[in-house]
């Protein structure tokens, strides 16, 4: 998803990052529940996309999940110049859910409507839903 300057955000953003060894999710929302970018990015390119990202949106913090390799990444994000405040929020169950989310969000076309929704397979990585999700289940936890 391309970064738009017209579809910049005038309040603080939340990054939302699932972070992987091969692939990263990335997604930015405002404290609406906006959505204004979301993509898989390749672990090595993380680093410089999170930067990119903090040049284009106003990001206040960053929310990643807690399991595969968090730790290491957490370190390294604070590692960065000016790094952002670093929430670890839950990821049980998100694949599942970002497996659901991905169809509201790209309806299947075709013969691939008659398919049972747990018979069908996203057509490419979810990682980024994944970081949506986390964005939403840390706003959630906020509102309890």
């Amino acid at each position: 998803m391309a970064i738009s300057s017209l579809d910049t955000p005038d309040q603080p953003a939340i990054l939302g990052f699932d972070p992987g060894r091969q692939k990263c999710g990335l997604a930015v929302m405002g404290l609406d529940r906006r959505l204004y970018y979301h993509e898989v990015v390749g672990s090595g390119d993380a680093i410089a996309t999170i930067q990119t990202l903090r040049q284009s949106f106003p990001i206040s913090m960053l929310v990643m999940g807690n399991q595969t390799s968090a730790q290491e990444w957490k370190q390294r994000l604070g590692e960065l110049p000016d790094p952002l405040r670093i929430v670890l929020v839950d990821e049980r169950y998100s694949t599942l859910q970002a497996r659901e989310r991905y169809w509201q969000m790209y309806p299947p076309r075709g013969l691939m409507r008659l398919l049972p929704q747990g018979m069908r397979t996203p057509p490419r990585p979810i990682d980024d839903i994944v970081a949506i999700l986390l964005i939403e289940r840390y706003l959630e936890r906020l509102t309890d």
